[in-house]
């Protein structure tokens, strides 16, 4: 029995001996991928570190443009938009934008309603003053002069046939006044008949100088016939061509031209800008002032404040301010587009 037990214990299989290396092997298999996530962790952790230090070690990361970026002054006035000012860039206290105006510009028209002749300018084109812009048809105000001037030949021949019977009147009233025997009748007749005569006289020299005012007024009313430049400029419009009808007055629904040309003085440029009326205190006249043209950002023209235009806009809550150029130059337009600073005092 014993040697039987002993047989059995001997096939009986030893499970903990089994169990053993399977658990060993799990264990490390976790151990194993719990190291690789950190080991992973750390590779990334150094990779990016080493990334960050080459960057801090190159040159470029230290060069002058970064630099002086932190000690420039002009860097609290950032917020202008204007790049390329002088050393005053810092004294700017307010920035606003506007337009360039002219103070003197004029659509050129007619007094009177005529058919163009001839149109002698062009966009562009460089004026003087007096300079013959246009002409209109002016056959009728010449046929209107020449009858001006034909009676006034007229009645100056009519009034030295009444200064003829004028003379003949006084003879003959002196004839009956020096008679004996002239009747009171006869003689107040020849009085009467020679104040009338006078009378007559005086009327006819009169419309005499009616005439002459009319002959002057026909003249003008032929020059108005030639229009003319009212000042030197530059001609930024051209409005009428020859062959159209121009009139000083518009024909609504008619093809009536209402100005031949839109002349501009170039020497009257100025800068209009919007203020904020919570700003306006900071603006002065004759404060120095900053301009840059969007047109022309890195040219900076020196400017100065004219005037401060007393009244503001409900809608906009703004004040218009003028503002001087002090210098002319032909990049300067109308409408463009500008920005200013204003200086401090």
């Amino acid at each position: 029995m014993n040697n039987k037990s002993e047989l059995l214990q001997q096939l009986k299989i030893d499970r903990s001996e089994t169990e053993k290396p399977s658990g060993i092997r799990f264990f490390h298999l976790l151990l194993i991928v719990l190291v690789s996530v950190v080991l992973t962790a750390l590779l990334t952790l150094k990779y990016q570190g080493s990334v960050k230090v080459p960057i801090s070690d190159l040159p470029t990361a230290q060069s002058s443009p970064i630099k002086p970026v932190e000690n420039l002054p002009e860097k609290e006035n950032s917020h202008t938009g204007i790049s390329d000012f002088s050393n005053e860039k810092d004294q700017a206290i307010l920035n606003s934008s506007g337009y360039i105006t002219a103070r003197r510009m004029a659509t050129v028209s007619s007094e009177v309603m005529g058919l163009i002749k001839e149109v002698n300018v062009e966009e562009g084109m460089s004026v003087i003053k007096d300079q013959v812009l246009a002409r209109l048809d002016d056959v009728l105000a010449t046929a209107n002069l020449d009858y001006a001037n034909a009676q006034i030949d007229v009645l100056i021949s009519r009034k030295n046939a009444i200064m003829a019977n004028v003379d003949e009147a006084k003879r003959n009233y002196q004839r009956l006044m020096q008679n004996s025997f002239s009747s009171v009748a006869s003689r107040t007749n020849a009085l009467a008949q020679l104040q009338s005569l006078t009378a007559n006289y005086k009327s006819a020299d009169a419309e005499i100088v009616l005439a002459k005012i009319d002959i002057r007024r026909q003249k003008e009313r032929l020059a108005d016939h030639i229009i003319r430049a009212p000042f030197s400029g530059i001609v930024t419009v051209k409005n009428a061509q020859p062959g159209e009808i121009v009139s000083p007055v518009s024909a609504g629904g008619s093809f009536t031209r209402t100005g031949i040309c839109t002349i501009v003085d170039m020497s009257s440029l100025e800068i209009e800008v919007d203020v904020n009326e919570s700003f306006i205190g900071r603006v002065f006249p004759g404060q120095t002032v900053q301009a840059t043209l969007d047109a022309y950002p890195d040219w900076t023209i020196p400017a100065s404040v004219i005037a401060i235009i007393p009244t503001a806009d409900r809608a906009k809550a703004t004040v218009q301010v003028r503002i001087k150029l002090k210098l002319i130059d032909p990049r300067i337009l109308p409408d463009m587009g500008v920005k200013v600073a204003f200086l401090k005092e």
